[in-house]
Parts: structure tokens; sequence; C-alpha cells
């Protein structure tokens, strides 16, 4: 699994994306609101540790995350 920290522009918020192996779109959710996506793709016990990893994210990196 892949993650992205995406930085937002004047009003939009920044976003992390969550993409599979194939690079397929699994979650996209605000830095500030995850817990509803990370529950729905079954990542939900992990939300400390994913954003924990997403703090440290600098903008536009791309992150192998391994769980």
């Amino acid at each position: 699994m892949y993650i992205i920290k995406v930085k937002g522009v004047a009003k939009i918020p920044d976003y992390v994306q969550l993409r599979d192996d194939k690079f397929t779109l699994l979650a996209y959710f605000r830095v500030d609101r995850p817990e509803k996506s990370l529950d729905k793709v079954g990542l939900g016990d992990k939300h400390d540790y994913i954003m924990e990893i997403v703090r440290d994210l600098p903008f536009g990196q791309i992150l192998k995350l391994e769980l």
C-alpha cells in the first residue's frame, strides 16, 4: 500500500491518498478527518499509526506503507 499527502490550496484542505500495490485509489480523506474513511477500508484499528506517518510525510512524496 502507498500513502501520498496532497497540499491543499486556498479553501481546499490538505488530503491523504491511500493506494494499493497496483496504485488503485483505496481511500481519499482530509488530514483532519481520517476516521470515517479509514474505517470504511478496514484500517480503523491502524488510525494512530497511519496518522503518525502522515504528520511526518512531506507533501507530494509517495511512501510505501507496510501494514
